[in-house]
């Protein structure tokens, strides 16, 4: 019985660390960046866009293919950079029980 307490209180400061863990990820931030930071995406939680700079040069008649492009793969970028931290994040909080693969459970990053 000492042996399931234990498990229990393990279990319930995990889910206070997830928790907190997924408060720190509505505040996390990252920024992305494409054509050699002619254009940058500033994102925030769960993919909110915070900002967006495009260079002046890239303001041409007729170019707003690679504009649209390049607006893409800084979103792209920035998401990617977001995704890693969160995951980060969520693998720090799960501690010890992170990547196993428990039957009945959702498997802990």
């Amino acid at each position: 019985m000492k042996d399931l307490n234990s498990l229990m209180q393990q279990a319930q400061a995990m889910q206070q660390r997830l928790q907190d863990a997924q408060a720190r990820m509505a505040d996390t931030t990252a920024e992305g960046s494409s054509g050699g930071g002619l254009v940058t995406i500033g994102l925030k939680g769960p993919g909110e866009i915070t900002a967006i700079h495009i260079d002046p040069s890239l303001m041409v008649p007729g170019e707003a293919d690679i504009l649209a492009d390049l607006i893409q793969a800084a979103h792209a970028d920035a998401k990617r950079r977001l995704d890693e931290i969160n995951g980060a994040l969520m693998r720090e909080a799960a501690g010890p029980m992170a990547g196993m693969n428990i039957p009945g459970m959702p498997k802990l990053f």
